[in-house]
């Protein structure tokens, strides 16, 4: 094995060892506010989405997490029964519907990451800032990496 064969498979491990900590992150979450596995999930993808200014439709959650549209449906409405999200009409088509987190979620959300927030904060501080600019840059690559491969997969 090269250097470069072992330094890919470090960063390979580490990269997959933050997914499967994420996923835990995810499910903790879930406990904390008293949702089963699933919901959470689904919760995390609605609120990521939403964060970044794209919310997601039921259906592209629905793929996201890989439930049928009509198990998404009964989800979706857990959540909205239970004020965690809405399901907003897109006002250029009425016919699009987003869903969005509620201002509580937003709240037990913070109250959950705060405290790994400020220490991940702590962590970052001792890294100079052009090395997390660029491992910034790295993770970008990464995911959109992951994304062209996720979509060259047949549909399952």
């Amino acid at each position: 094995m090269t250097d470069a064969d072992a330094r890919r498979d470090r960063v390979l491990m580490g990269l997959r060892d933050h997914g499967t900590l994420f996923g835990e992150l995810g499910r903790q979450l879930g406990i904390a506010a008293g949702l089963h596995h699933t919901d959470a999930r689904a919760l995390v993808e609605i609120l990521g989405a939403q964060d970044n200014g794209a919310p997601l439709t039921q259906s592209e959650l629905s793929h996201r997490i890989g439930l049928t549209t009509g198990a998404t449906s009964s989800l979706l409405n857990r959540l909205e029964a239970a004020g965690h999200i809405e399901r907003v009409r897109n006002h250029a088509d009425r016919r699009v519907v987003t869903l969005h987190a509620t201002e509580g979620v937003d709240a037990m959300v913070d109250r959950f990451f705060d405290p790994l927030i400020d220490r991940m904060g702590a962590m970052m501080d001792g890294y100079p800032p052009e090395l997390l600019d660029e491992f910034a840059r790295f993770l970008g690559d990464v995911s959109r990496t992951m994304k062209g491969y996720l979509e060259e997969l047949p549909a399952r």
